[in-house]
């Protein structure tokens, strides 16, 4: 170890579930832990009331707009994704599912092992430090839903979500129900529907309400509203960081920070930006050419429908309460807008998921990315047809321009496939400096749209009496819309197939590490927070207690499956329902280990 003189051991860029996962579990195995994190600290009280409120809201802060909902154009995709102490977790959904089977035989990870089994007890382990509750009631929303399974065939396959949320009694404050006494303070969903702008009633289980809420009690230091700029080697071992404060013209504020091992957690585009921009500044020079093969948008579109009116109903009813602990409605939102951001599925087939999303009451400002329904494909350009739509339509065309009242009147479906599609993500140099831009990656193409989430907009439009309604960008450049950008730095067992190892080492330069969305090979067909924290959980679950001896095996070795390390000074209480579980996940790691040289990689 060279931590002698460094001002930590650990610097974690960004406090998303990769970095706030991170930062818990290392400061229990005894290391000085340091979270620089681009966006601001949010509590309930600072968070804004409606999406309307853009400098509370939108993530720009250049422009002066200092909230948490970041907005990227790239070439061939439009990104939704999170800039805060807790990252996208202020501004997500809640939803936490294990992924589609396609994702675990993926053939650009599969052969390295049995990835299904190994994540079995990370995902466990996830599920409950996150708090997650199926949703104990049905909502106006999943009446549409449950509906569109019918039209589509598929009613069998409608089902409840698996959310981050404490239900309890609608608005009463109790004690932490996790960690033992440890954690904070959590108040009973009042189904606002507000999740997206960020809880404002504390009902949500962000980041800064578990993981990273343990991690600055046990000691671990966050500094918000600080970009890191540059990572350089230091003379005598470890890494300098660079880091100002964030979206400063003048004022910068620049300060390093020295750090022995560094873990990239910046989320998909935060980190690739960081590191194709210390590629090319010759910080890095071992770096795989694998960086920003396999981006992936989780074959996602997000569409919906829009009614020409709110629907006559003002109250939440319970379907039934599972264990919720309470009955009764609550009233708290209108229409569409009423209850968590998801709160139900479905699944046209076996690639193919469908959730019913929505905004609280009175966030309509997301209202003026959506417009009248176009399809793709064919000969005739896509502007071309979305005008020829207006003209043949011009009415409905003129109430998608309407935002008044549209989160009550619109439900809203995130559709999400687990085909191999991807993007490759490049740097290049423009007219304003290097930004990133995409081409076409392996696989199939990135759908540019989805013939089945415009069917069942269309569905829910006519069930609805409303209007199906795209993403502005997909109607006029053909652009398609995720929330969900993953990839970029994919696990491989060589540097021509990877960024980083199994283990979560970066190849080539085995003390930097990459634990974010990044790191997912493979399209999901699900939310992907938990599977980021699971991945996570076990990427830190393998490192030794602080100054003892690495059992992993040297970086470029063989991969071998290896049973946890329990730290020397757990958080949580053993008694507690998110206490850590290593007995339920022992295996015997003999007769486990599986070749991951590049002649066995089908990258290599």
């Amino acid at each position: 170890m060279v931590s002698a003189g460094l001002d930590t051991d650990v610097a974690v860029i960004g406090s998303g579930f990769g970095g706030s996962v991170t930062a818990l579990r290392l400061t229990e195995k005894g290391y000085r832990v340091t979270v620089l994190e681009a966006g601001c600290r949010w509590d309930p009280g600072s968070l804004p009331a409606t999406n309307w409120n853009l400098r509370r809201y939108l993530w720009a802060p250049r422009l002066g707009l200092r909230g948490f909902q970041r907005l990227t154009l790239v070439k061939n995709i439009f990104v939704l994704s999170g800039a805060a102490v807790g990252g996208g977790s202020i501004v997500y959904a809640n939803t936490l599912y294990e992924p589609l089977d396609a994702y675990w035989s993926d053939p650009h990870w599969a052969h390295l092992s049995d990835w299904r089994s190994e994540y079995t007890t990370y995902y466990d382990q996830a599920k409950r430090m996150l708090g997650v509750a199926e949703v104990p009631f049905t909502t106006p929303s999943d009446d549409v839903l449950r509906g569109v399974a019918d039209d589509l065939g598929v009613p069998e396959t409608f089902h409840p979500t698996d959310v981050g949320v404490w239900f309890g009694q609608p608005g009463v404050r109790t004690g932490d129900p996790y960690f033992g006494g440890r954690g904070p303070d959590r108040v009973g969903c009042i189904r606002c529907g507000g999740c997206m702008t960020g809880c404002r009633f504390d009902a949500k289980n962000t980041l800064d309400r578990n993981y990273l809420f343990l991690a600055e009690q046990a000691g671990a230091e966050v500094a918000a509203e600080r970009t890191v700029v540059d990572v350089l080697p230091r003379c005598g071992g470890g890494w300098r960081i660079v880091h100002e404060r964030s979206g400063a013209w003048i004022r910068r504020d620049r300060r390093e920070t020295s750090a022995e091992q560094v873990v990239f957690a910046a989320g998909t585009l935060g980190t690739q930006k960081l590191l194709f921009t210390l590629r090319d500044r010759g910080r890095l020079p071992r770096l795989s050419p694998a960086l920003g093969s396999l981006t992936r948008t989780n074959s996602e579109a997000i569409v919906g429908a829009t009614a020409r009116r709110v629907p006559d109903t003002s109250t939440v009813e319970d379907a039934a309460p599972r264990g919720s602990g309470h009955t009764g409605t609550t009233g708290e939102a209108r229409g569409y807008a009423a209850g968590v951001a998801i709160t139900s599925s479905i699944h046209p087939d076996e690639h193919t998921h469908i959730e019913v999303v929505r905004y609280g009451e009175g966030s309509n400002a997301m209202g003026l990315l959506a417009t009248s329904m176009v399809d793709g494909g064919g000969r005739i350009p896509r502007a071309l047809r979305f005008a020829i739509t207006i003209l043949r339509r011009p009415v409905a065309f003129l109430r998608s321009l309407q935002v008044r009242r549209w989160s009550e009147r619109s439900v809203i479906l995130l559709v999400m496939q687990s085909f191999d599609n991807s993007l490759r993500m490049i740097r290049k140099r423009g007219l304003f400096g290097h930004r990133l831009t995409t081409r076409p990656g392996h696989g199939e193409q990135n759908p540019r749209w989805i013939p089945v989430a415009n069917q069942a907009a269309r569905v829910a439009a006519r069930r609805i009496d409303g209007d199906a309604v795209g993403s502005v960008f997909e109607a006029t450049i053909n652009v398609p819309t995720t929330a969900h950008l993953i990839g970029g730095c994919p696990i491989g067992g060589s540097p021509e197939s990877g960024v980083i190892d199994p283990y979560h080492r970066v190849h080539g330069h085995p003390n930097l590490h990459v634990c974010d969305g990044s790191a997912i090979t493979a399209n999901l067909g699900v939310n992907p927070a938990l599977t980021i924290t699971a991945m996570t959980e076990r990427a830190m679950a393998l490192w030794p207690n602080r100054g003892d001896e690495d059992p992993r095996p040297a970086p470029g070795s063989l991969y071998r499956r290896l049973d946890p390390i329990a730290p020397r000074a757990p958080v949580v209480p053993s008694h507690a329902p998110a206490a850590l579980r290593w007995d339920a996940c022992r295996t015997e790691a003999a007769g486990r280990t599986r070749t991951s040289n590049p002649s066995d990689d089908p990258q290599g």
